[in-house]
C-alpha cells in the first residue's frame, strides 16, 4: 500500500458501508470510511428501515389494544397515544445502533472521516477540502427519495419518507403517492393513529415487486383496515395551500381532485451518485444513474467497488451488506458467496409480507414446468392462538428437478419465517426437503412444511 493513505476506503457508511469497513478492518487492512451526516449508519439506521419499523411496531401495539385485545379477554378502557413519546421512542433506538457502530468502529481502529467525498483521480478523494488517498475504494453511498417535479420536498407539506418519519402531528388526511414498500408500510403507520389515508398508484397493483396472489391479498387487507386505492392513477400538478395540498388526478379516465393534509411522495429512490465527481475517476453512469460493475462490483476501474443502491438491483439494505462482505472478501483475495435467488423481500404492513425466489409469473415467463402449493394460516393452531389467521404461504418448486425455486408469504412474523425459504434457496433444497422436515407445533412455520406437502402432492 507503499504510497496510499489506507488499503481500503469506503465511501458511506449505511448498511454496505459500515459491513464493509468492519470486514475490511477484520481482515487486517488499514480503513477509513467517509460520511456526510454526523452519524453513521446511512439512510436506514437514520431515517429509513430502522425508524420506521420503530413507529411500525408503536403504532401496531396502540392498534392491538385498542381494536384486538378484546378478543383475547383483555379490557383497556380509554388508551390513548402519545405521538411525541413514539418519535422519542424511535430516536433511542436509532441512537442506540448508530453508537454501538460508531463503538465498533473505534474498537477496530477504523477511520471516520466526515464530509462528501470527490474524486480528484481514481486513486484519490477529495473530503471537504482534504485529500485521502487508497489503494480500494468501495463506493456505497445508498440512494435518495425521488421526488416530483411540481411537487417538490418541503418535508412539511409534501414529505418524503424521511419527513414523513418525524411528523409533529398525525394528519387528518394523508395522500399517499406510490404504493409500494415504503407507500403501503408508512400509510399504515398513519392509518393506525387515525388519518383517513388514500394511496395513488399508477399501476394496477400495489407492491409489484411481489407475486400477483401476495399483491391481490395484502390490498383487499389493507382496503379491510381503512386505507383507500386509486390504482391506475396518475397525478398530474399538485398546490400546496397554507394549510394542505391539493392534487389533480387522473383516474379511470377522468379528472379529479384530491386533497390532503399532508402528501407523502413514495414513487421510489435514485441512487446518490451526483456528487461524486465518477468522471474524474474515470468512470460514467448507467443511463439509470447507476454505477455499472462486474459479477465482482468492479467499476470500470478494477481497483474501486460498488455495492448496495448504487449498482442496479433491489434496493435492500442486507442485500447491500452482503455485497460489502463480499467485495472486502475479493479486494482481500478469498473466495464469496453471494446467491442473489436467495436474497429476501420484506414489507412490514399487518399481516407482514414476505418472499424469496421467483414469483409465479417469474417462473412462467423463463418457461419453467412449476408445481406451486399454498397453505392459509387460518388453518393453523398457533395462528389461531394468536389471532393472526390472516394470510397464506405459498411455495414454487421447478417440477423436473423438485427444487424450491420461489417462497411467498403473507401473515404474521413473516419477516422471521421467510429465512427458512432464504436457507432453502440458497442451499438448493427440493420441496421434499421441506415437507419431509419436523417443523415445531403448534408454529406458524408449520404452514410453510403444509405448503410444501401440497406441491409436492400436486
Amino acid at each position: 500500500m507503499a504510497n496510499y493513505d489506507f488499503q481500503v476506503l469506503v465511501l458511506g457508511s449505511g448498511p454496505g458501508g459500515y459491513v464493509a469497513a468492519l470486514r475490511a478492518a477484520e481482515l487486517g487492512m488499514k480503513t477509513a470510511c467517509v460520511e456526510k451526516m454526523e452519524t453513521l449508519g446511512g439512510t436506514c439506521l437514520n431515517v429509513g428501515c430502522i425508524p420506521s419499523k420503530a413507529l411500525l411496531q408503536s403504532s401496531e401495539s396502540y392498534e392491538f389494544i385498542v381494536e384486538r385485545a378484546g378478543e383475547q379477554g383483555i379490557a383497556v378502557k380509554g388508551a390513548t397515544f402519545d405521538l411525541d413519546a413514539m418519535m422519542k421512542r424511535k430516536a433511542t433506538i436509532v441512537k442506540g445502533l448508530v453508537d454501538g457502530i460508531a463503538m465498533l468502529f473505534k474498537g477496530k481502529k477504523i477511520e471516520r472521516l466526515q464530509g462528501t467525498a470527490k474524486f480528484i483521480d481514481p486513486h484519490t478523494v477529495d473530503i471537504n477540502g482534504k485529500k485521502v488517498t487508497a489503494e480500494n475504494i468501495i463506493i456505497a453511498t445508498g440512494s435518495e427519495s425521488i421526488s416530483l417535479p411540481f411537487l417538490p420536498f418541503d418535508e412539511k407539506r409534501v414529505v418524503s419518507s424521511t419527513g414523513a418519519l418525524s411528523l409533529k402531528t398525525v394528519p387528518k388526511k394523508l395522500l399517499v403517492i406510490g404504493a409500494g414498500a415504503i407507500g403501503v408500510e408508512l400509510a399504515s403507520v398513519y392509518r393506525r393513529l387515525g388519518s383517513k389515508v388514500s394511496i395513488i398508484e399508477m399501476l394496477d397493483t400495489i407492491t409489484p415487486a411481489m407475486d400477483a396472489a401476495i399483491c391481490k391479498q395484502l390490498q383487499t387487507l389493507l382496503k379491510k383496515q381503512g386505507i383507500e386505492f386509486y390504482l391506475g392513477a396518475k397525478v398530474k400538478s399538485g398546490i400546496i395551500n397554507d394549510a394542505s395540498v391539493t392534487l389533480s388526478v387522473e383516474y379511470e379516465n377522468k379528472p379529479m381532485t384530491m386533497e390532503g393534509d399532508v402528501v407523502l411522495v413514495a414513487v421510489g429512490r435514485r441512487p446518490y451518485t451526483k456528487a461524486l465527481d465518477l468522471d474524474k475517476a474515470g468512470m460514467t453512469l448507467s443511463p439509470k444513474g447507476f454505477v455499472p460493475v462486474d459479477a465482482n462490483f468492479r467499476t470500470t476501474q478494477p481497483h474501486i467497488y460498488a455495492i448496495g443502491d448504487v449498482i442496479e438491483g433491489p434496493m435492500l439494505a442486507h442485500k447491500a451488506s452482503s455485497e460489502g462482505i463480499a467485495a472486502v472478501e475479493l479486494i482481500a483475495g478469498h473466495e464469496t458467496h453471494l446467491n442473489y435467488m436467495a436474497i429476501p423481500n420484506v414489507i412490514y404492513t399487518h399481516p407482514e409480507v414476505a418472499a424469496v425466489g421467483l414469483t409465479e409469473a417469474e417462473a412462467r415467463a423463463a418457461g419453467l414446468d412449476i408445481i406451486i402449493g399454498t397453505s392459509f394460516f387460518r388453518g393453523n393452531g398457533r395462528a389461531r392462538c394468536s389471532g393472526e389467521t390472516d394470510g397464506f404461504v405459498k411455495v414454487i418448486g421447478e417440477k423436473k428437478s423438485n427444487r424450491l425455486i420461489g417462497m411467498h408469504m403473507i401473515g404474521a412474523h413473516a419477516s422471521e419465517m421467510i429465512a427458512e425459504g432464504m436457507l432453502a434457496m440458497d442451499k438448493k433444497a427440493t420441496i421434499a426437503d421441506i415437507a419431509y422436515a419436523c417443523h415445531a407445533h403448534p408454529s406458524l412455520s408449520e404452514t410453510i412444511m403444509e405448503a410444501a406437502q401440497a406441491a409436492k402432492g400436486s
